[in-house]
């Protein structure tokens, strides 16, 4: 039988379908998933001055947790993978965008604060992070619902399940088959029409994470800026869409690659130009 859990978690809406001959295992299922989920978000929420990301950014917090120092060190892997591009030090200048009341005073505040964005400048040693300046700020949202995916699925496998499709906001894995045998089928839209889906992609065990520029954007002078903020853009894609063995790993490079259309990876991809 299939059971479906909706809730909203990382301010995006969430889906989880479990396929499972036991309403008590799938509730279950769905309740840690939920829990997880709230977890997380309060733990790394950039926004959020209670957070232990904002105590971290903040410099109030140094010493850090297993999960932290893993997902720190992932993401400054991920950094060194697509040559300085996926950054999580990015944040640095991420808050000037909403800021900035002008074209003038945000170029102005990029020149200021750009020499600060980088994973050089932050180093982990014995369960502690350090910082170089007072300046650089690392944000993991870019990594973080992605994550919980990842986690989600996990749960899921323990709990003996073997067929599921996790959706957190669109980024997605697809647990073993569908009950009737066929693959999960996965809709794409067009970055041109976005209510038109014009592609499909079909998954089993695999993760697919769709990155795009016209859904959140900030507004300046009546110029648009992509919520995906880089130092400089070479991308000639409009949607990327990437399907691999994690859910961070889509993320990631669907990411990078809407920043640099250069960047090497073995992952499928869909792109529209």
């Amino acid at each position: 039988m299939q059971f479906i859990y909706r809730f909203e978690a990382m301010s995006t809406p969430c889906e989880v379908q479990l396929f499972s001959d036991s309403k008590a295992k799938a509730d279950m299922v769905a309740s840690k998933i939920l829990k997880e989920a709230k977890r997380l978000e309060l733990k790394y929420n950039y926004f959020n001055s209670n957070s232990f990301l904002a105590k971290i950014n903040l410099r109030v917090e140094q010493n850090l947790d297993l999960e932290t120092v893993t997902l720190i060190k992932r993401a400054i892997k991920y950094y060194q993978n697509t040559n300085g591009i996926f950054d999580i030090t990015i944040a640095t200048i991420k808050d000037i965008y909403k800021s900035s009341k002008s074209l003038e005073e945000l170029e102005q505040k990029r020149k200021e604060l750009l020499d600060y964005v980088g994973c050089k400048h932050i180093s982990i040693k014995k369960r502690k992070i350090y910082f170089d300046n007072h300046y650089t700020k690392i944000d993991l949202g870019g990594f973080v619902k992605e994550y919980a995916v990842d986690r989600a699925t996990i749960i899921t496998k323990k709990a003996g399940i073997k067929s599921a499709l996790i959706n957190f906001g669109g980024d997605i894995f697809a647990l073993g088959k569908r009950v009737d045998g066929s693959k999960f089928k996965i809709g794409i839209k067009d970055p041109n029409k976005p209510t038109k889906i014009v592609k499909f992609a079909e998954i089993e065990d695999e993760a697919l994470t769709t990155s795009a520029s016209y859904e959140r954007y900030e507004v300046i002078e009546n110029k648009k800026f992509s919520h995906i903020i880089a130092k400089k853009r070479s991308s000639r894609y409009k949607s990327v869409t990437v399907v691999s063995n994690s859910c961070v790993e889509s993320g990631v490079y669907s990411t990078a690659l809407m920043i640099d259309d250069n960047i090497e990876t073995s992952n499928k991809l869909i792109v529209f130009e």
